[in-house]
């Protein structure tokens, strides 16, 4: 298992645009976004990285959305990802589309997430899953230094275990596009679909939904101990008879 943190200089896309099949990727995450968006309840929303800028949460009840990124034309705040400039737990909902992909050191954001995350709120992660047709072509000489190809792909798996160390609790994790090419797409998503969920840890692109926590998820049961019964300390005495 390769290590989370690198030293290695990794391009980060700030548009789906960089992307190849881009756009069907950008898609299918607002796709179910838009399914948790009415879900979601706050003050402040967090969208991380020019890729979640692009994604629209138009129908969530939160008014006031923050756009964090250096190079997107649709930010709102200029700011490095590894340095918020929030004040801690002020934000109610992040969303992080393929942003873990594409640093140098995926736990350092989570933590500063973590951070300015309130409460009980939410986080959504996205990015492609190395164990898929995504992950293998990233392995060939002439795509590995190719966008999407040059990211850091990661489990699924291995982020609701970041995750769970933070005390979060993962409430959705889809794994979709098992085959991830947009001609004829309506063919292959009728395959996958036949397929079922056994091939779904294949998928190339995941979506998790996770929860904060402020207390343990799995309590720690009470070692109940009876209360020793109260008895008079016995002892054994004679009584001496008058006849002697």
């Amino acid at each position: 298992m390769k290590p989370a943190r690198s030293q290695k200089k990794i391009e980060s896309p700030h548009s789906w645009s960089q992307l190849k099949n881009g756009q069907w990727v950008c898609e299918s995450i607002q796709t179910r976004l838009d399914e948790w968006c009415p879900k979601l309840f706050g003050y402040h929303m967090l969208k991380l990285g020019g890729l979640s800028c692009e994604l629209s949460s138009g129908n969530c009840t939160i008014q006031h959305q923050v756009h964090l990124d250096i190079h997107n034309p649709l930010h709102t705040v200029i700011a490095d990802a590894y340095d918020l400039p929030f004040l801690e737990k002020s934000i109610d909902v992040a969303i992080i589309a393929h942003q873990l992909d594409y640093c140098n050191d995926p736990h350092r954001i989570l933590r500063e997430v973590d951070r300015v995350l309130i409460d009980d709120g939410y986080v959504i992660i996205t990015g492609f899953n190395p164990i898929s047709l995504t992950g293998l072509a990233s392995t060939m000489p002439w795509r590995k230094h190719n966008l999407p190809w040059s990211g850091r792909m990661f489990t699924s798996s291995r982020i609701k275990d970041w995750l769970s160390v933070l005390n979060y609790q993962v409430l959705e994790c889809d794994q979709y596009a098992l085959f991830p090419m947009q001609k004829y797409r309506p063919l292959w998503a009728w395959l996958e679909n036949a397929m079922g969920g056994w091939a779904s840890p294949l998928g190339s692109l995941y979506f998790i939904v996770a929860r904060k926590r402020t207390y343990p998820l799995k309590p720690i049961k009470p070692h109940w101990r009876l209360k020793r019964r109260f008895s008079p300390v016995g002892f054994n005495y004679r009584v001496k008879s008058e006849d002697q």
